[in-house]
């Protein structure tokens, strides 16, 4: 599947986005207009004018349907969730060449609020993947301590963890010393 710089730009935004819901443990990583505006800086999002608390609670809004694909069980699930998403953030299909890269597609209106930014862009990401029959690459990492969601691009659909060298890591780690653990007892 040929995936394309902005393409992965807008799925590691939507992940991000995603992954920064708040969990038991963890506070919302979008807990004020400073944190969205850091966001933005951090992904490279274009277009975006001053930031208000209507666009802080309007992306925690797409962040909640963002977060309802992942686990879907099915395309057509999915599917009902990005057309959403596209339909209501007004998607206007445009040429641009900003900042030093090439030709590609953004598919926000020009002066739209960052939410639909992410919608658009984010919801059409996704949807190549509905596309193309790969919707079992959008996963949510398989550690039992950690739901975060990741696109898995390894070429055979291996990736099991958000990071191999965290969760992975940690966990391979885990069973080794309990293998470890069991056959000194042993």
């Amino acid at each position: 599947m040929l995936i394309t710089h902005d393409t992965r730009c807008a799925l590691e935004a939507v992940c991000a986005l995603v992954n920064s819901a708040p969990e038991d443990d963890k506070p919302d990583d979008l807990a004020d207009v400073a944190a969205l505006d850091a966001f933005v800086r951090t992904h490279s999002i274009s277009d975006v004018g001053r930031l208000t608390e209507d666009d802080l609670a309007a992306v925690r809004g797409v962040r909640a349907r963002f977060a309802a694909v992942f686990p879907a069980d099915d395309a057509r699930g999915a599917a009902h969730t990005i057309n959403e998403l596209v339909a209501a953030a007004g998607t206007t299909p445009r040429l641009t060449d900003h900042d030093g890269y090439d030709w590609h597609v953004h598919y926000f209106a020009p002066g739209a609020s960052v939410a639909d930014h992410l919608a658009a862009d984010g919801g059409m990401a996704l949807a190549f993947f509905i596309v193309a029959g790969e919707q079992e690459r959008l996963r949510r990492c398989e550690a039992p301590d950690c739901q975060h969601a990741f696109v898995d691009l390894s070429r055979n659909r291996s990736r099991r963890y958000c990071d191999s060298r965290t969760c992975g890591n940690r966990l391979h780690v885990a069973a080794y010393r309990a293998r470890r653990k069991e056959a000194a007892a042993g």
